[in-house]
């Protein structure tokens, strides 16, 4: 209740929502702490509505960093609730078959405050803030620039750590994946029937053997924003497969994915590239998409290899014919 309708006011101190964004969590943890541990504001505006005041917040980044690095959330309560500015973040105490598999903050360079956040929360494995982060930054800027800026950068961020740290990531990659992969999903917009379509649908497909499915299925997303029909396969689909589709469906084009040169196969491609379909006299075959990483150095002649999210999604609206007007992304963010 005291979250409703909160409207900062200057001089009094940080909102609950104003402080959730700015340290990744969700009000709800915030709430918590507060219930549970005592870290609440020092004062209340008007009586119920909170304001957090600077010595509150630094209580707050440091309950944030303890429990990041693992300190279990009383012990990390007890320590930041002594400390009058941010505390060095201890080492759990060693101990046999209790000491924490946490691992620490992500190295995320240049990035939007948004991607911090979203990253603080996802290490913390705090799903109601990742959810809500997502949800936010999709409402904000629009899902492409949530994706390219956000999303995509976190999600990077983890696969490197990861790579690099053994298996203490591996809970913060699935838990932080299949939330970006619901929230693409919530955002994606249901098309209703339509007249005689310009032309095929956009296949979407991984190339055999490749997994990777969230650029796909950002890409699927935005497209139907802007009233593109597609056919999304996901990953690993095998060659046949993917071939007799394109010559069910006839597509506008084919996007395929691959993460890496161990899925990207050029003969598959231009296979695919060169089917035709339709009447004789008047065949036609489908634009070709090649995106991710694993094309990289490759001989794409003929092929489109786009940059990224924005480029593929004004490429492929262009070759579907679908009208400017139906860019649902916000203005603010267009400009």
């Amino acid at each position: 209740m005291d979250d409703a309708a909160e409207v900062p006011v200057p001089g009094a101190g940080l909102t609950t929502g104003a402080l959730a964004r700015r340290l990744g969590v969700s009000p709800t943890t915030l709430r918590s702490w507060d219930r549970r541990y005592g870290l609440g504001p020092a004062a209340r505006a008007d009586g119920r509505h909170r304001r957090w005041t600077p010595d509150d917040v630094a209580v707050l980044e440091a309950m944030c960093r303890l429990t990041s690095s693992g300190v279990p959330p009383a012990e990390a309560a007890r320590a930041a609730r002594g400390a009058t500015r941010p505390p060095t973040v201890p080492a759990p105490a060693p101990s046999s078959g209790s000491r924490s598999r946490a691992p620490g903050a992500l190295p995320l360079g240049d990035v939007r405050a948004e991607c911090r956040g979203l990253a603080r929360a996802a290490v913390r494995l705090d799903a109601p803030a990742v959810e809500e982060q997502l949800d936010g930054v999709v409402a904000e800027y629009g899902l492409t620039v949530a994706w390219q800026d956000v999303m995509a950068p976190a999600l990077h961020a983890v696969g490197r750590k990861w790579a690099s740290s053994g298996d203490r990531y591996i809970e913060v990659e699935h838990l932080l994946s299949w939330h970006v992969a619901t929230a693409l999903r919530r955002h994606t917009p249901r098309l209703g029937p339509a007249g005689t379509p310009v032309a095929g649908p956009v296949v979407l497909a991984c190339a055999p053997d490749e997994q990777h499915t969230l650029p796909l299925e950002a890409l699927n997303a935005a497209l139907a924003q802007h009233g593109v029909p597609t056919r999304m396969f996901g990953s690993a689909v095998p060659a046949d497969a993917l071939a007799a589709a394109v010559r069910r469906l006839g597509p506008a084009a084919v996007v395929l994915w691959s993460q890496s040169r161990a899925t990207a196969s050029l003969p598959l491609a231009r296979h695919v590239a060169g089917i035709e379909w339709g009447v004789r006299g008047a065949r036609r075959q489908t634009l070709m998409m090649l995106g991710g990483p694993g094309w990289a150095g490759r001989s794409c002649q003929g092929m489109l290899r786009p940059t990224g999210l924005a480029d593929a999604l004004d490429t492929l609206t262009a070759a579907y014919g679908t009208a400017p007007g139906r860019d649902l992304t916000p203005a603010r963010v267009r400009a």
